[in-house]
């Protein structure tokens, strides 16, 4: 028989679930100090352009520019602000979108200060300058908007397609958004991405018909054309809508020849879906893939097309639920996927934000805000503009080219060009935002220049 000494405490047993917290905290640490190894290694390994670099060293150099401008006077009567009391001063988007204030003026120059290829004798020969009027080859401003760029590797031709809106802007009713009636797709043909020739409208409105899609009193917005290799067929995709955007639809229009015309074949809802904001995408096996915005507006989905690329596939995802992103912006580099895209805010400019995944499919992770320089009102603005496509620049590997418009609600047709060189190099802003699983994907970085050009050659 045993006697237990009643004096003597029974030894503590470690509790499983502190043992098991334990395990999980050192293999965090272990984690956490893996990362920190691998990013050290980005920093020196995946910034593809130093400062040795004199081809790109100017276009990547972060340019800041004060912003002076002269809050607005209330333009209410005094007897009104001391019976009402005084309201809410203007903000500077406000004063940007108002067509007759200063600071409109200031993001919106007139024709004396315009890109004009055809002047000779002046220093600004090749130079871009955001914002500015683009005129082509005729002296007439391009109206290429929300478009995007087909690149033709024969013939080393660039060509933009956009929306003509070279009209008069008005409103369809009392609360509707400013429009322009359907003109049609314009396309532009270039050597150099910096002179012009305009090739006409490739895809026209219909007057007359009004059950047709095209109809001027309906919406044609962001024409994006890619080639299909095996059909050798020139695609175009665009939204198609009513004046009550209630339509939320895609087109499809087909050509046999870079510069037109289009024959217009239908539009469809994908996947019995909305789509509103869209772009499609090529990629190097040749497959490729329509991306818009759905479901009010509060995510993206992403979708293969057929391999003649006239439909999508049933195979879809939804990308970036209930974050109200727009204006997608695709390209890609040394295997990984980017995007950019925008906040929904109508016509007013807002902070884009640039995310990267290592498949089309998902999923995708949140880099950041990718504008660099200016000041901080440009870069929580875009610069006064919206993305609406990323173009590689041929023989600059990792440089791109990010097209944006700046739009102007009170004259659409006089809505402007935001061009500025992106960049793909160093640590991102907001790395590791869903899970650890994912790596740490570089910077996308899009430069502030008030003039820049192309490297030579």
């Amino acid at each position: 028989m045993r006697f237990r000494n009643k004096h003597l405490r029974p030894a503590k047993r470690c509790p499983p679930s502190l043992l098991i917290w334990s395990i999980i905290g050192i293999a965090l640490l272990f984690h956490f100090y893996t990362l920190s190894q691998i990013q050290s290694n980005q920093i020196e390994t995946r910034i593809y352009y130093s400062d040795e670099n004199s081809i790109t060293k100017e276009l990547e150099t972060v340019e800041e520019e004060p912003l002076h401008v002269t809050v607005a006077r209330s333009r209410r009567n005094p007897r009104a602000v001391r019976r009402k009391g005084s309201q809410k001063p203007p903000s500077i988007i406000d004063e940007f979108l108002d067509e007759s204030s200063d600071v409109h003026e200031l993001f919106f120059p007139d024709m004396r200060r315009a890109i004009n290829p055809m002047s000779e004798g002046n220093d600004s020969a090749g130079y871009f300058y955001p914002g500015h009027v683009w005129l082509d080859m005729d002296g007439k401003p391009i109206q290429a908007h929300g478009g995007g760029i087909l690149y033709d590797e024969e013939t080393g031709t660039y060509y933009w397609y956009g929306e003509n809106k070279d009209g008069p802007t008005y409103l369809a009713h009392q609360n509707a958004a400013a429009r322009v009636d359907i003109i049609g797709v314009s396309c532009y043909s270039s050597k150099d991405l910096w002179s012009w020739k305009n090739e006409g409208i490739v895809l026209r409105g219909k007057k007359n018909d009004e059950t047709h899609d095209l109809h001027k009193s309906n919406v044609l917005e962001r024409p994006k054309v890619i080639y299909n290799d095996i059909t050798k067929t020139y695609v175009m995709w665009m939204h198609i809508d009513n004046a009550n955007y209630s339509k939320a639809s895609v087109g499809v229009a087909t050509s046999q020849n870079p510069t037109g015309p289009f024959q217009y074949l239908y539009s469809i809802q994908p996947h019995g879906c909305e789509s509103r904001d869209m772009t499609i995408f090529k990629d190097d096996n040749r497959k490729a893939y329509l991306i818009y915005s759905s479901e009010d507006n509060t995510e993206l989905h992403v979708s293969p097309l057929t391999d003649d690329y006239l439909n999508v596939t049933n195979e879809f995802k939804s990308i970036f639920v209930r974050r109200h992103r727009e204006a997608p912006a695709l390209f890609k580099f040394e295997g990984t996927y980017y995007m950019i895209t925008s906040g929904c805010t109508g016509w007013a400019p807002n902070s884009a934000l640039a995310h990267a995944s290592e498949s089309m499919m998902g999923p995708w992770e949140t880099l950041g805000n990718p504008c660099m320089g200016g000041n901080v009102i440009f870069r929580h603005t875009t610069y006064f503009s919206q993305s609406t496509f990323v173009l590689p620049l041929p023989g600059l590997p990792g440089l791109f080219i990010f097209m944006a418009d700046r739009w102007n609600p009170a004259n659409l047709r006089d809505s402007r060009y935001v061009w500025l060189p992106l960049a793909i190099g160093g640590v991102s802003d907001e790395s590791l935002e869903y899970s650890f699983g994912f790596p740490l994907w570089p910077r996308v970085s899009i430069y502030w220049h008030k003039r820049w050009r192309l490297p030579d050659g």
